[in-house]
């Protein structure tokens, strides 16, 4: 699970660690300006997607994170389709047919988590522990109304937490390594067999730091969201804590803990 997302990394980057086929001049703003950095991306918000080319190759766009069904009479309501179990997807009409043609990666360098409120609702700043980006496995659609208004949409899978968000929450975004990227995109990949890919990152893949309640707000923007805390400060989540709950504790969600914890369309 993941309350909130940053991507603040440049286009280079990006462009090399995806192996994108345009080079960094093509990662840009919606508008075609540079690239900005984002410190606390929240669910109805554009958000960087990669997907398939039609030769093959991987391109970049922009896509409203909310998933709007395809078949969808409104675009109203999508903000709840943020997340999908992945263990469920496959299943669901909401996302079954996106699940077999029309999977993507969504790049980040890191995300937010929110421990219960009933241990004092801290929160915690997850990145990788190699410092490189991270890819979550996403399923995106377009959407279309009887006025022609068209929206690009996409949603973050979600898995069973590892041990890194031991004592902060009981679900993750599914992230996948460079070398599963090509399986993942590639529209001829077996969707069925795709299920073995969906379970989560190595035990040491993040490492997390307690960080500052202005992060609640999704209007702050900037590197403050990550400005770590002191761990005396912010001990709700410690592992400790964890171990001392009991039973089904550390699976209640938090109103912001709901990006990667519950399924819209059931199972939690």
């Amino acid at each position: 699970m993941c309350g909130r997302m940053t991507l603040t990394r440049s286009g280079n980057e990006i462009a090399e660690y995806f192996a994108l086929e345009r080079a960094a001049e093509g990662v840009r703003e919606m508008d075609g300006s540079p690239l900005r950095p984002r410190h606390n991306v929240s669910p109805s918000q554009p958000v960087v997607t990669i997907i398939q080319s039609a030769d093959g190759g991987r391109e970049l766009g922009w896509r409203q994170w909310g998933l709007i069904p395809s078949w969808s009479k409104s675009p109203t309501g999508s903000g709840r389709l943020f997340n999908a179990r992945s263990e469920t997807a496959r299943e669901k009409p909401s996302f079954r047919a996106a699940w077999k043609h029309r999977r993507c990666l969504i790049p980040a360098d890191g995300f937010y988590e929110w421990t219960p409120r009933d241990r004092d609702h801290q929160p915690y700043y997850f990145r990788a522990s190699g410092g490189t980006l991270l890819a979550f496995a996403g399923l995106y659609e377009t959407w279309q109304g009887e006025g022609g208004e068209v929206i690009e949409s996409c949603t973050v899978l979600t898995t069973e937490a590892s041990a890194d968000l031991a004592g902060v929450h009981h679900r993750m975004p599914v992230i996948l390594a460079p070398e599963r990227f090509e399986r993942w995109l590639d529209g001829k990949s077996d969707p069925e067999a795709l299920k073995s890919m969906m379970h989560p990152a190595p035990e040491g893949t993040l490492v997390r730091q307690a960080v500052g309640r202005g992060v609640n707000d999704p209007r702050l923007d900037d590197p403050s969201c990550w400005a770590p805390v002191d761990r005396s400060e912010a001990t709700a989540g410690s592992e400790m804590d964890f171990l001392e709950a009991t039973p089904g504790e550390g699976n209640r969600s938090s109103q912001q803990g709901e990006l990667f914890g519950r399924d819209p369309e059931g199972g939690e």
